[in-house]
């Protein structure tokens, strides 16, 4: 997928094509039916040059209904992709287009459908900056899979202890039904919406097996954590396991960024630089003052942008490391003609449940003017392992009190985790800044 960046640079016509479709992957020498996202050259994704705007034709060539969503980005809240009443998925063997002006920084694309997006409905979705392209650095996309040959409706039937024809049915009732209609809210500029990664309803709130612990969110006292709840098949780095890893050639003494994107549905990791010294200089696609490291904690969901320097010459293994176990995935970076060694799938040590180290030393280049809270809303997380439910404010999806804003208003909103699950949370259509972690 690193191959991304090869065709990106030419890229100077106006609108691109997007397709969603499916393909076959063979993962660990067995071959697996997954959807693709792609342009019409079969590349995944989308990079923009400098300047370009979203123009992008999407065409669903598979036999289901689906809508992708650009994700971090703030495009009009109707081209979106979430399957609002009126913003309907789209239907197979037809388009949709959309044109916007994107945010520049790592991001990516993904269903908002059913359970989609657990069988690789995801992609990159790149915007380049021209002082980024002054750097002159080689760009390196590295994008995360959790990967199962078992069936999504069946993977989450194993969680709620649903059968999975019940799963896949909640899963069309769910993305369909009416919630509370734009049409019923006040007016344009009143609307406002909190959601969770998947806004799939009552047992759906999350993504798959979201990882447990006490992140940041609210202590849990002695409770039991709950951590990986799928035991995967195969981690996915860029389509690849470490048994057929990608290598990408890199110059001697190299300056390369690494574009990282968990994509993974439900595992979240630390990503290990090895042998080599990097500085985080974005997240989620904003640039940060730069955070210097070996090792750092990736979410579901989230991107790291990391500058590094390579030595002279060598192989260096990009390592993503599953979070509580010894389980990893990851890429080679390496210069010509440099022997590569075979890297196992499970390493020595067990990796710790992720943490906000990162996270609490992050300072934004461009944050948001200081000015007081117009508005302050509290929002409790909370559910349980059996029957695998999960909520905001004790109400479950659809069934929800939206929270109502006004345009220009300032709003901190204070989320505490009281579910013994670590929960990763999205805000569609706004940008955001994390002013506190625990009150400091």
């Amino acid at each position: 997928m690193s191959a991304v960046d090869a065709h990106a640079a030419t890229t100077t016509r106006t609108g691109h094509r997007l397709i969603a479709g499916t393909r076959s992957l063979e993962v660990n020498g067995r071959a697996a039916k997954v959807f693709r996202l792609a342009d019409e050259a079969g590349r995944p994704g989308l990079v923009l040059v400098p300047g370009e705007r979203f123009q992008v034709e999407l065409a669903n060539q598979t036999a289901d209904h689906t809508i992708i969503h650009w994700h971090g980005q703030i495009p009009p809240w109707t081209q979106d992709g979430f399957p609002w009443p009126q913003t309907p998925p789209l239907a197979p063997a037809t388009t949709r287009t959309y044109d916007y002006v994107p945010i520049p920084g790592t991001y990516w694309m993904h269903s908002h459908q059913g359970l989609q997006e657990q069988s690789l409905m995801t992609a990159p979705l790149i915007v380049r900056d021209a002082a980024e392209l002054r750097e002159d650095r080689q760009e390196i996309v590295l994008m995360l899979h959790d990967f199962s040959f078992t069936g999504s409706d069946e993977l989450l039937a194993g969680l709620t202890g649903q059968t999975p024809s019940a799963i896949h049915a909640m899963a069309r009732t769910s993305e369909n039904a009416a919630a509370p209609s734009l049409a019923q809210m006040p007016s344009e500029n009143t609307k406002g919406m909190m959601q969770g990664m998947q806004g799939m309803g009552n047992m759906m709130s999350g993504h798959m097996g979201a990882m447990s612990k006490d992140n940041g969110m609210g202590s849990m006292g002695s409770m039991t954590m709950d951590l990986n709840d799928i035991d995967y098949d195969a981690f996915l780095a860029n389509d690849r396991t470490l048994r057929d890893p990608e290598i990408v050639q890199i110059e001697r003494s190299g300056r390369v960024r690494l574009r990282i994107i968990n994509g993974a549905s439900s595992s979240q990791f630390w990503i290990d630089l090895g042998a080599l010294a990097g500085h985080v200089v974005a997240v989620d696609g904003h640039p940060v003052h730069p955070v210097a490291g070996r090792r750092f904690p990736l979410a579901i969901a989230q991107r790291l942008d990391i500058l590094v320097d390579l030595p002279s010459t060598g192989a260096f293994p990009i390592l993503a490391r599953l979070e509580g176990t010894r389980r990893r995935t990851g890429i080679v970076l390496a210069t010509p003609g440099a022997p590569v060694a075979r890297i196992e799938e499970t390493g020595l040590d067990k990796m710790q449940p992720i943490d906000n180290s990162l996270e609490t030393r992050l300072t934004a280049r461009a944050p948001l003017s200081p000015r007081k809270p117009d508005l302050v809303h509290r929002i409790v997380l909370s559910g349980d392992m059996k029957p695998y439910s999960w909520s905001l404010n004790g109400e479950n999806w659809p069934h929800i009190t939206p929270l109502m804003l006004q345009k220009g208003q300032r709003v901190e909103i204070e989320m505490v985790n009281h579910s013994m699950m670590a929960h990763p949370m999205h805000l569609h259509g706004h940008a955001f800044q994390v002013i506190a972690v625990n009150g400091r």
